[in-house]
Protein backbone atom coordinates (compact mmCIF):
# COMPACT_ATOMS: atom_id res chain seq x y z
CA UNK A 1 0.00 0.00 0.00
CA UNK A 2 2.95 2.59 0.86
CA UNK A 3 6.32 2.48 -1.22
CA UNK A 4 9.04 4.92 0.29
CA UNK A 5 12.41 4.78 -0.87
CA UNK A 6 15.51 6.78 -0.02
CA UNK A 7 13.11 9.67 0.28
CA UNK A 8 15.20 13.19 1.55
CA UNK A 9 13.76 16.34 2.82
CA UNK A 10 15.64 19.47 4.33
CA UNK A 11 14.69 22.92 5.77
CA UNK A 12 18.24 24.77 5.16
CA UNK A 13 20.89 22.60 7.00
CA UNK A 14 18.16 20.71 9.01
CA UNK A 15 17.62 17.27 7.70
CA UNK A 16 14.40 16.20 8.12
CA UNK A 17 14.50 12.69 5.83
CA UNK A 18 17.89 11.23 5.29
CA UNK A 19 16.78 9.31 2.73
CA UNK A 20 14.23 6.63 4.12
CA UNK A 21 13.32 3.65 3.02
CA UNK A 22 10.23 1.14 3.98
CA UNK A 23 7.16 -0.72 3.13
CA UNK A 24 3.90 -1.16 4.08
CA UNK A 25 1.39 -3.74 3.29
CA UNK A 26 -2.30 -3.22 3.06
CA UNK A 27 -4.90 -3.16 6.37
CA UNK A 28 -1.42 -2.95 8.29
CA UNK A 29 -1.81 -0.67 11.61
CA UNK A 30 1.43 1.38 11.80
CA UNK A 31 2.79 3.39 14.57
CA UNK A 32 5.39 5.85 13.56
CA UNK A 33 7.58 6.59 16.77
CA UNK A 34 9.80 9.42 17.12
CA UNK A 35 11.16 12.24 19.40
CA UNK A 36 10.00 15.90 18.14
CA UNK A 37 11.99 16.88 15.24
CA UNK A 38 12.53 13.00 13.76
CA UNK A 39 10.64 13.70 10.53
CA UNK A 40 7.22 11.88 11.15
CA UNK A 41 5.33 14.93 10.36
CA UNK A 42 7.09 15.90 7.30
CA UNK A 43 7.03 12.32 5.86
CA UNK A 44 3.54 12.46 6.50
CA UNK A 45 3.04 15.65 4.73
CA UNK A 46 4.93 14.05 2.05
CA UNK A 47 2.95 10.88 1.63
CA UNK A 48 -0.09 13.32 1.76
CA UNK A 49 0.72 15.49 -0.70
CA UNK A 50 1.23 18.68 0.97
CA UNK A 51 5.63 18.82 0.45
CA UNK A 52 7.60 17.58 -1.95
CA UNK A 53 10.55 15.42 -1.35
CA UNK A 54 13.37 16.57 -2.43
CA UNK A 55 15.12 13.23 -3.50
CA UNK A 56 13.79 9.63 -3.10
CA UNK A 57 10.09 8.43 -3.97
CA UNK A 58 6.99 7.27 -2.43
CA UNK A 59 3.91 5.34 -4.12
CA UNK A 60 1.00 5.06 -2.51
CA UNK A 61 -1.66 1.96 -3.58
CA UNK A 62 0.91 1.79 -6.97
CA UNK A 63 0.34 6.27 -7.44
CA UNK A 64 3.63 8.22 -7.38
CA UNK A 65 2.66 11.12 -4.87
CA UNK A 66 4.42 13.40 -7.86
CA UNK A 67 3.46 11.97 -10.80
CA UNK A 68 -0.66 11.34 -9.24
CA UNK A 69 -1.53 13.30 -5.98
CA UNK A 70 -5.18 14.29 -7.32
CA UNK A 71 -5.27 10.02 -7.53
CA UNK A 72 -3.34 9.30 -4.06
CA UNK A 73 -5.56 11.69 -2.20
CA UNK A 74 -8.87 10.61 -3.38
CA UNK A 75 -7.82 7.24 -1.68
CA UNK A 76 -6.07 9.20 1.54
CA UNK A 77 -7.46 10.00 4.95
CA UNK A 78 -5.36 12.60 6.35
CA UNK A 79 -5.69 14.07 10.12
CA UNK A 80 -2.52 16.43 11.30
CA UNK A 81 -2.31 17.15 14.73
CA UNK A 82 -4.10 20.06 14.61
CA UNK A 83 -7.58 19.16 12.38
CA UNK A 84 -8.25 22.67 10.03
CA UNK A 85 -11.48 23.13 10.59
CA UNK A 86 -14.07 26.16 9.98
CA UNK A 87 -15.18 27.30 13.31
CA UNK A 88 -18.04 29.19 11.58
CA UNK A 89 -20.21 25.79 10.78
CA UNK A 90 -21.85 23.45 12.42
CA UNK A 91 -20.36 20.29 12.81
CA UNK A 92 -22.68 19.35 10.11
CA UNK A 93 -22.20 21.76 7.38
CA UNK A 94 -18.48 21.47 7.96
CA UNK A 95 -18.94 17.51 7.51
CA UNK A 96 -21.70 17.93 4.44
CA UNK A 97 -19.34 20.91 2.90
CA UNK A 98 -16.18 18.03 3.26
CA UNK A 99 -18.13 15.06 1.44
CA UNK A 100 -19.07 17.57 -0.93
CA UNK A 101 -15.31 18.35 -1.70
CA UNK A 102 -14.56 14.62 -1.66
CA UNK A 103 -17.12 14.18 -4.18
CA UNK A 104 -19.26 12.00 -2.48
CA UNK A 105 -22.29 11.24 -4.45
CA UNK A 106 -25.53 12.94 -2.59
CA UNK A 107 -27.43 9.70 -2.64
CA UNK A 108 -24.54 8.42 -0.72
CA UNK A 109 -23.76 11.43 1.64
CA UNK A 110 -26.36 10.90 4.30
CA UNK A 111 -25.43 7.52 4.95
CA UNK A 112 -21.80 8.06 5.04
CA UNK A 113 -22.10 10.98 7.10
CA UNK A 114 -23.65 9.07 9.38
CA UNK A 115 -21.62 5.67 10.01
CA UNK A 116 -18.54 8.59 10.22
CA UNK A 117 -20.48 10.45 13.13
CA UNK A 118 -21.31 7.82 15.05
CA UNK A 119 -18.47 6.34 14.54
CA UNK A 120 -16.50 9.01 16.22
CA UNK A 121 -19.47 9.85 18.72
CA UNK A 122 -20.76 13.36 16.96
CA UNK A 123 -24.44 12.57 17.20
CA UNK A 124 -25.30 15.26 19.66
CA UNK A 125 -22.87 17.81 18.38
CA UNK A 126 -24.41 18.01 14.81
CA UNK A 127 -26.10 21.62 15.24
CA UNK A 128 -23.37 23.03 17.53
CA UNK A 129 -20.75 25.74 15.51
CA UNK A 130 -17.17 24.12 15.45
CA UNK A 131 -16.07 26.92 17.56
CA UNK A 132 -17.99 26.47 20.60
CA UNK A 133 -16.95 22.54 20.68
CA UNK A 134 -13.58 21.42 23.12
CA UNK A 135 -10.43 20.74 21.89
CA UNK A 136 -11.62 16.91 22.10
CA UNK A 137 -14.45 17.36 20.04
CA UNK A 138 -12.97 19.31 17.69
CA UNK A 139 -10.38 16.56 16.95
CA UNK A 140 -13.59 14.08 16.79
CA UNK A 141 -14.72 16.64 13.63
CA UNK A 142 -11.44 16.26 12.18
CA UNK A 143 -11.41 12.78 12.37
CA UNK A 144 -14.79 11.83 11.05
CA UNK A 145 -13.86 13.85 7.90
CA UNK A 146 -11.05 12.13 7.26
CA UNK A 147 -12.88 8.72 7.26
CA UNK A 148 -16.04 10.35 5.54
CA UNK A 149 -14.84 8.68 2.20
CA UNK A 150 -13.85 5.25 3.17
CA UNK A 151 -10.25 5.39 2.35
CA UNK A 152 -7.53 2.79 1.49
CA UNK A 153 -5.02 4.62 3.41
CA UNK A 154 -5.68 7.03 6.49
CA UNK A 155 -2.54 8.83 8.05
CA UNK A 156 -3.36 9.76 11.28
CA UNK A 157 -1.25 12.59 13.31
CA UNK A 158 -1.72 12.48 17.20
CA UNK A 159 -5.14 11.23 16.45
CA UNK A 160 -6.06 11.27 20.47
CA UNK A 161 -4.44 14.90 21.18
CA UNK A 162 -7.08 16.51 23.67
CA UNK A 163 -9.06 13.26 24.15
CA UNK A 164 -10.43 12.29 27.70
CA UNK A 165 -8.81 8.39 28.69
CA UNK A 166 -13.11 7.17 27.70
CA UNK A 167 -12.60 9.01 24.44
CA UNK A 168 -8.94 7.49 23.82
CA UNK A 169 -9.73 3.88 24.19
CA UNK A 170 -12.78 4.80 21.98
CA UNK A 171 -10.60 5.75 19.29
CA UNK A 172 -8.20 2.67 19.53
CA UNK A 173 -11.28 0.81 19.04
CA UNK A 174 -12.36 2.70 16.11
CA UNK A 175 -9.02 2.31 14.76
CA UNK A 176 -8.97 -1.56 14.72
CA UNK A 177 -12.47 -1.44 13.14
CA UNK A 178 -10.69 0.83 10.30
CA UNK A 179 -8.20 -1.38 9.62
CA UNK A 180 -10.70 -4.02 8.86
CA UNK A 181 -10.75 -2.13 5.25
CA UNK A 182 -7.94 0.63 5.16
CA UNK A 183 -4.22 0.72 5.98
CA UNK A 184 -3.28 2.95 8.91
CA UNK A 185 -0.49 5.07 9.92
CA UNK A 186 -0.59 5.92 13.00
CA UNK A 187 2.22 8.89 14.71
CA UNK A 188 1.91 8.98 18.42
CA UNK A 189 4.44 10.21 21.19
CA UNK A 190 2.34 7.53 23.40
CA UNK A 191 4.10 4.57 23.58
CA UNK A 192 1.06 2.45 25.18
CA UNK A 193 -1.08 3.90 22.08
CA UNK A 194 1.36 2.25 19.71
CA UNK A 195 1.21 -1.23 21.10
CA UNK A 196 -2.52 -1.19 21.84
CA UNK A 197 -3.43 -0.46 18.22
CA UNK A 198 -0.55 -1.47 15.95
CA UNK A 199 0.83 -4.11 13.92
CA UNK A 200 4.07 -2.76 13.27
CA UNK A 201 6.16 0.23 14.36
CA UNK A 202 8.50 2.39 12.74
CA UNK A 203 11.11 4.37 14.56
CA UNK A 204 12.17 7.59 13.10
CA UNK A 205 15.11 9.38 14.60
CA UNK A 206 17.12 12.11 13.29
CA UNK A 207 15.63 11.63 9.92
CA UNK A 208 16.51 8.00 9.52
CA UNK A 209 14.45 4.62 10.07
CA UNK A 210 16.06 3.13 13.20
CA UNK A 211 13.92 0.06 13.53
CA UNK A 212 11.06 -1.59 11.75
CA UNK A 213 9.80 -4.26 13.21
CA UNK A 214 6.23 -5.97 14.63
CA UNK A 215 5.28 -5.12 18.02
CA UNK A 216 6.58 -9.20 18.73
CA UNK A 217 9.50 -8.53 16.66
CA UNK A 218 10.75 -5.67 18.48
CA UNK A 219 10.05 -7.31 21.91
CA UNK A 220 11.92 -10.73 20.75
CA UNK A 221 15.44 -9.69 22.03
CA UNK A 222 17.64 -12.08 24.30
CA UNK A 223 17.65 -9.15 26.71
CA UNK A 224 18.11 -11.91 30.12
CA UNK A 225 18.44 -11.28 34.51
CA UNK A 226 20.09 -13.07 36.60
CA UNK A 227 19.89 -13.22 40.31
CA UNK A 228 22.48 -14.26 42.46
CA UNK A 229 22.92 -13.88 46.54
CA UNK A 230 25.73 -11.68 47.36
CA UNK A 231 28.68 -13.11 47.72
CA UNK A 232 31.52 -10.56 46.96
CA UNK A 233 33.02 -12.01 44.09
CA UNK A 234 29.82 -9.38 41.67
CA UNK A 235 33.82 -8.03 39.81
CA UNK A 236 34.87 -11.78 38.72
CA UNK A 237 30.88 -12.49 37.88
CA UNK A 238 30.50 -9.82 35.78
CA UNK A 239 33.39 -10.22 33.89
CA UNK A 240 32.58 -13.79 33.16
CA UNK A 241 29.49 -12.68 32.14
CA UNK A 242 30.54 -10.00 29.54
CA UNK A 243 32.83 -12.81 27.76
CA UNK A 244 29.72 -15.16 27.42
CA UNK A 245 29.26 -15.74 24.04
CA UNK A 246 26.40 -14.42 22.65
CA UNK A 247 26.01 -11.51 25.40
CA UNK A 248 26.28 -8.20 23.58
CA UNK A 249 26.78 -5.90 26.85
CA UNK A 250 26.09 -7.03 31.29
CA UNK A 251 25.68 -4.95 33.25
CA UNK A 252 25.15 -5.04 37.44
CA UNK A 253 21.62 -3.92 37.67
CA UNK A 254 21.14 -3.49 41.02
CA UNK A 255 21.78 -4.68 44.86
CA UNK A 256 19.14 -4.84 47.31
CA UNK A 257 18.34 -7.40 50.59
CA UNK A 258 21.51 -9.47 50.33
CA UNK A 259 21.04 -10.19 46.23
CA UNK A 260 22.41 -8.77 43.18
CA UNK A 261 21.21 -8.81 40.08
CA UNK A 262 23.00 -8.90 36.72
CA UNK A 263 21.28 -7.55 33.19
CA UNK A 264 22.44 -8.85 30.03
CA UNK A 265 21.42 -7.77 26.42
CA UNK A 266 22.12 -10.39 23.54
CA UNK A 267 24.15 -10.02 20.35
CA UNK A 268 20.96 -11.63 18.78
CA UNK A 269 17.71 -12.74 19.28
CA UNK A 270 18.64 -16.39 20.12
CA UNK A 271 17.91 -17.40 23.66
CA UNK A 272 21.09 -17.74 25.56
CA UNK A 273 19.57 -18.30 29.23
CA UNK A 274 20.80 -22.48 28.84
CA UNK A 275 24.43 -20.84 28.63
CA UNK A 276 23.90 -18.64 31.98
CA UNK A 277 22.91 -21.59 33.42
CA UNK A 278 25.60 -24.05 32.88
CA UNK A 279 28.31 -21.00 33.60
CA UNK A 280 26.40 -20.04 37.17
CA UNK A 281 26.45 -24.10 37.52
CA UNK A 282 30.13 -24.39 36.76
CA UNK A 283 31.56 -21.71 38.92
CA UNK A 284 29.01 -22.54 41.72
CA UNK A 285 27.52 -19.26 41.67
CA UNK A 286 24.70 -19.10 44.21
CA UNK A 287 21.41 -18.95 42.04
CA UNK A 288 18.52 -16.99 43.04
CA UNK A 289 16.73 -16.39 39.75
CA UNK A 290 17.28 -16.59 36.14
CA UNK A 291 15.18 -15.39 33.44
CA UNK A 292 14.60 -14.43 30.09
CA UNK A 293 12.61 -10.64 29.64
CA UNK A 294 10.77 -9.23 27.08
CA UNK A 295 11.23 -5.18 27.21
CA UNK A 296 8.06 -2.99 26.49
CA UNK A 297 8.12 -0.73 23.59
CA UNK A 298 9.12 1.95 26.25
CA UNK A 299 12.18 -0.10 26.95
CA UNK A 300 13.21 -0.58 23.24
CA UNK A 301 12.67 3.01 22.32
CA UNK A 302 14.86 4.38 25.05
CA UNK A 303 17.25 1.52 24.23
CA UNK A 304 17.39 2.89 20.38
CA UNK A 305 17.38 6.45 21.36
CA UNK A 306 20.69 5.99 23.45
CA UNK A 307 22.14 4.08 20.46
CA UNK A 308 24.60 1.38 20.69
CA UNK A 309 26.89 1.00 24.07
CA UNK A 310 25.78 0.02 27.34
CA UNK A 311 22.81 -1.19 29.36
CA UNK A 312 19.72 0.49 29.64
Amino acid sequence: MIEVLNLEKSYGDVKALAGISFAVKPREVIGLLGPNGAGKTTLMKILAGFLHPEAGTARIGGYDVLEDPVAVQAMLGYLPENAPLYPELSVQAHLKMMADLRGIPAAEQRRKLSVAVHAVGLADRLTRPVSTLSKGFRQRVGLAQAILHNPRLLILDEPTNGLDPTQIVEVRHLIRKLARHSTVMVSTHILSEVEATCDRAIIIMQGQVRADATMAGLAATADVVLILEKNGQEAVTLAALSTLAGVRAAAIDREAAGRVVFRMHGATAEDFCPAVYRLAREHDWPLCELKREVPSLETVFNRIAAGPGGVQ
